[in-house]
């Protein structure tokens, strides 16, 4: 029964099926989406991080059209997986790039450790070593919101395994807390946590992704987050959560944009809200932190190398509102 009741809820997702039909369903997908698909096959990276055995989910998509010889890596974001780059994989394979999407360790397909100490260099590093195993070489690095954080850190420590890096609404640009954001310790992000659910996941890409405009589409990647907390594991997946907004929180790449040394693109959807944890902020205060487009101004100054394309129409996931006209954008940059 458990079984049909997620392929129900799946199914409902993917028919756009209104938002409150699929919040009743409560799909259980597992603390590691074990059912949920991907667009396509996973493959699996293990090894050893802090002691620990660990695997990384991974999307390794040759071309389907004549091979251009260059490799695409994409890093998604907190509220997304690899899954959420299916549109985009099969766009570049279809322009001749080998596409890469690996699930980072805490989120999605991936591990989940107990106690685990998440930064982005340690995730960076995992990600550095995937790519070896998968015999990568040089890459073009693409990293969506958390992903640009992380994105931004990989050129830092391995500017030779980049032929250029592109950062989609990424968060990092700016330091939230010197800002003003209160920081909230690892209790404070535990409870959070524990109040998360398909309705305030919706309802807070509603108000910061999608400026108000919801469209069915956008269930299926509610449903997926969602599906995780349901799961008996659920714990597993708040404390994993609760410790990755600690690392974004208190990590940031502001200070670090001038030694950057490869070439750098923003795509930066204008309509994005996001200011990590913002809400948190006393109303006087909040006007301050800037959000992603306006860090995004500031930044691309700040770059030794680096050209902003604005995406005007387009909020925080432009590859999932609008992913024709992102993708253009994406190959213009990748060819630039």
């Amino acid at each position: 029964m458990q079984t049909a009741g997620w392929m129900i809820a799946l199914a409902l997702a993917l028919a756009g099926v209104p938002f409150p039909a699929l919040a009743q369903s409560k799909p259980d997908f597992g603390a590691n989406l074990e059912r949920f698909d991907y667009p396509y096959p996973v493959r699996w990276f293990e090894t050893r991080a802090q002691g620990e055995a660990v695997r990384m989910a991974y999307l390794d998509v040759a071309p389907t059209a004549a091979a251009n010889g260059t490799t695409v890596v994409l890093l998604h974001g907190k509220n997304f997986c690899a899954a959420t780059w299916g549109e985009t994989i099969g766009d570049l394979a279809a322009r001749g790039y080998r596409v890469i999407a690996p699930d980072q360790i805490g989120f999605c397909k991936s591990s989940k450790p107990a106690g685990f100490q998440y930064s982005f260099h340690a995730l960076a590093s995992l990600t550095a070593a995937l790519l070896d195993k998968a015999g990568a070489g040089r890459v073009v690095l693409v990293g969506h919101s958390t992903g640009g954080v992380l994105a931004t850190r990989f050129a830092l420590l391995y500017p030779k395994r980049l032929s250029q890096l592109v950062l989609v609404n990424p968060l990092g640009l700016n330091d939230t807390l010197a800002e003003g954001v209160p920081y909230t310790p690892l209790d404070g992000l535990r409870a959070e946590e524990a109040k998360t659910d398909a309705g305030s996941i919706k309802a807070y890409q509603l108000r910061n992704y999608y400026h108000g405009q919801w469209r069915p589409a956008y269930d299926r990647w509610v449903a997926m987050l969602a599906g995780q907390y349901a799961s008996a594991e659920g714990d597993t997946v708040r404390e994993a959560q609760a410790r990755l907004s600690d690392m974004i929180e208190t990590q940031p790449v502001a200070a670090e944009l001038s030694r950057v040394a490869v070439p750098v693109t923003l795509l930066i959807g204008q309509l994005d809200k996001t200011a990590f944890r913002a809400n948190t902020a006393p109303e006087a205060v909040r006007a301050k932190v800037r959000t992603v487009p306006q860090a995004a101004e500031a930044a691309v100054k700040a770059f030794p190398n680096a050209r902003l394309v604005r995406l005007p129409a387009l909020g925080h996931s432009p590859m999932v509102e609008d992913p024709k006209s992102f993708h253009l954008a994406l190959a213009h940059a990748i060819r630039h």
